[in-house]
C-alpha cells in the first residue's frame, strides 16, 4: 500500500495509512487532479487529507449549490458537510480562499468593483458571503492559509473562516475541531452594512478544539470568537495575533473550559471581551466554571476559563470597522469583562491602553430574552432603564503587570477597573497585580483580596460608571471628558513575516507532493 502512494504522480487522491490525499492545483510542478477547493472538498470522504497549492482561489459554492440556508451561515466559498477532513494549504500566506472576483489588482483587492456581496434576498439586499464553512462536521480540522474578503450582507455573513454548528439552533451541532497557521483579513470597506464581520469564528460548537498560531485583523466585530458553545467550549486558544478591529476577541456566553495564552491583542478598539447577554448565542450567563464542578490545572481553582500569559496593549484605535454592540466598546481598554463570572485573567501584561488595562463591568441587555431565557433565571437582575443587567462576579484578577494605562487622564482611567450595580453577589477579587497607576474604586487589592465574599451594595467606582458610559457613546459626557473619536475607518495590510507551518506534509499520506512526511 505504501509503495502505492509512493508511486502516485498527480493524482487525485492517494491511498494512505490514515486516509486519501487529495490534490488542488499544482505544487513543485506536480499537478493534482483538482483545480478548486471546493470540488476535493465533494469529493473527500472521512479521514481524508486536502492539500492546496500556493494560488488565489475564489471559491463560489454559495453560488452553485442548492438548498443552502445563508440567513443561519450555511454558505461560503467553501462548504464542508464531511466530517474528520483535513484541508491544510502548502503555504500560509501563499494559499489564499480570496471572497474577490478574480481581477486585475491581484489576491484580496480592496477595488470596490471587485468585491462580491452574494446573491440578493427577497428584499433585494444582498446576502454577503462567507468564506470557509464547516457546517456541522465534526472533526475537521483547517491548517496553513489565507482567507480574506468575505463581506457582510442580510445573511449570517461577513466570516471568513467559520466553524459553524448550526447558528441560531441553540444546540451544539458539531464536535472537535482544530485551526493552526490562519490569516484572516479583509482589505476593504464600504460602510457598516457590507463590512467583514468575524476572522476565525465557532459557534455552536463543542470542543475538544485548538486555535495555534493564528492572526485576524480589520473586522467590524472581532478578529477571534467563540460563542453559543453552552459550557462545553472547551478550547484553547494559543499564539494568536488580533489587531484593527472592534475588538480583538469576543466571546457572548462562552464558558466552561477555555484558555487563552501567549496571545497579542492590540490596535482594536478593545482589546478582548468576554460578555453575557439574554439576546443571541445562548444560554446565558458567561461562566467560567469547570464542568462537572471539576478544578482547573492551571488556576487550582473552580475557575476553568482562564486568560493567562497574554499581551494587550495600544487599544486606543476608534478607527476601525464597528457595528451593532461592538461600536460600543469603550476605546482605550485591554481588556472587559463584561457580565462574565468564574474567570480567571492572570500573568498577563496591559500596556499603553488609554483608558483601562482591564474592565470589569455590568452588561445592560434591554433585548428581548430568547430561547426561554428569562433575566432572573440566567443570573440577571431587571433594572429600570438599563433592562437586564449581569454583573461582572467571581472573576479573579491575580499577578498581573500593567504599564501606561490610563494615559487619556480622564477621571478614573487606571490600569484597574470595576463596575458592580447590585449588591448581595459573590465579589471578584484582586491579588498581586503590579498597578503603577491604580484602581477605580480605588484599592481594590485591599478592599477585595478574596473571591466569593458576598456583597453588600453596589459600587459604580465613583466618576468610573459616567466615564465609561462617555467612553462606550451609551450615554453622555461629563464635562472636560476627553476619549478618542472616530475620523474614519482606516484598513491595514497584513503584517510581514507572519509564520506559516514548518512542515505541511507532517502527518499527511505519502503522495506526489509528500514523502515520508517531507516535501518531495
Amino acid at each position: 500500500m505504501l509503495s502505492a502512494c509512493g508511486s502516485s504522480s498527480g493524482s487525485s487522491a492517494t491511498t494512505g495509512a490514515s486516509g486519501n490525499v487529495l490534490l488542488v492545483g499544482t505544487f513543485d510542478g506536480h499537478a493534482g487532479k483538482y483545480q478548486t477547493i471546493q470540488s476535493a472538498v465533494d469529493a473527500a470522504k472521512p479521514g481524508d487529507w486536502i492539500l492546496v497549492a500556493p494560488g488565489d482561489y475564489h471559491e463560489t459554492a454559495d453560488a452553485s449549490e442548492t438548498g443552502l440556508d445563508p440567513t443561519h451561515g450555511y454558505a461560503g466559498g467553501v462548504i464542508i458537510t464531511t466530517p474528520d477532513i483535513h484541508l491544510r494549504g502548502m503555504n500560509r500566506s501563499t494559499v489564499i480562499v480570496d471572497g474577490t472576483k478574480a481581477g486585475p489588482s491581484g489576491a484580496c483587492s480592496s477595488d470596490p468593483s471587485e468585491q462580491t456581496f452574494g446573491p440578493t434576498d427577497a428584499s433585494g439586499k444582498t446576502v454577503g458571503r462567507n468564506g470557509i464553512v464547516v457546517w456541522k462536521a465534526d472533526d475537521v480540522t483547517i491548517d496553513n492559509l489565507t482567507a480574506c474578503n468575505f463581506l457582510g450582507g442580510s445573511g449570517d455573513s461577513g466570516n471568513e473562516i467559520w466553524w459553524n454548528g448550526g447558528a441560531d439552533s441553540a444546540k451544539i451541532g458539531l464536535h472537535g475541531y482544530e485551526g493552526s497557521y490562519l490569516t484572516a483579513t479583509s482589505t476593504y470597506y464600504g460602510n457598516e452594512t457590507t463590512a467583514a464581520q468575524y476572522g476565525i469564528f465557532s459557534s455552536d460548537s463543542a470542543g475538544p478544539a485548538t486555535w495555534n498560531q493564528t492572526y485576524a485583523s480589520n473586522f467590524n466585530d472581532s478578529g477571534e470568537y467563540v460563542g453559543a458553545c453552552q459550557q462545553v467550549c472547551n478550547i484553547t486558544i494559543n499564539h494568536s495575533w488580533l489587531e484593527y478591529s472592534a475588538v480583538g476577541y469576543s466571546g457572548t456566553n462562552s464558558g466552561g473550559a477555555i484558555v487563552v495564552e501567549n496571545s497579542q491583542f492590540d490596535n482594536n478598539k478593545d482589546g478582548f471581551d468576554t460578555n453575557t447577554q439574554i439576546n443571541g448565542d445562548p444560554p446565558a450567563p458567561q461562566n467560567g466554571d469547570c464542568p462537572d464542578n471539576g478544578i482547573s490545572p492551571i488556576t487550582h481553582t473552580h475557575s476553568c476559563w482562564v486568560f493567562i500569559h497574554n499581551n494587550s496593549h495600544d487599544n486606543d484605535n476608534p478607527n476601525v470597522p464597528a457595528s451593532g454592540e461592538t461600536s460600543l466598546a469603550p476605546t482605550g481598554t485591554g481588556m472587559t469583562v463584561t457580565g462574565g463570572r468564574n474567570d480567571t485573567v492572570m500573568d498577563n501584561t496591559f500596556s499603553d491602553n488609554g483608558a483601562w488595562g482591564i474592565l470589569l463591568f455590568p452588561y445592560p441587555d434591554a433585548s428581548t430574552p430568547e430561547y426561554n431565557q428569562s433575566c432572573s433565571g440566567t443570573g440577571g437582575v431587571e433594572s429600570p432603564g438599563f433592562g437586564c443587567v449581569y454583573d461582572p462576579m467571581n472573576d479573579a484578577v491575580v499577578h498581573n503587570t500593567f504599564n501606561n494605562n490610563g494615559y487619556f487622564g480622564n477621571p478614573s482611567n487606571s490600569d484597574i477597573a470595576q463596575i458592580t450595580f447590585n449588591g448581595g453577589q459573590p465579589q471578584n477579587c484582586y491579588v498581586g497585580n503590579t498597578a503603577p497607576n491604580g484602581t477605580a474604586p480605588p484599592n481594590l487589592e485591599q478592599l477585595q483580596p478574596t473571591c466569593g465574599k458576598i456583597t453588600t451594595a453596589s459600587n459604580t467606582g465613583g466618576p468610573l460608571f459616567d466615564q465609561v458610559v462617555c467612553d462606550t457613546g451609551f450615554g453622555t459626557c461629563p464635562a472636560g471628558a476627553t476619549y478618542p473619536k472616530f475620523t474614519g475607518v482606516a484598513m491595514h495590510p497584513l503584517p510581514k513575516g507572519l509564520p506559516t507551518m514548518p512542515d505541511p506534509c507532517s502527518g499527511v499520506p505519502d503522495n506526489s507532493w509528500c514523502s515520508g512526511g517531507k516535501p518531495v
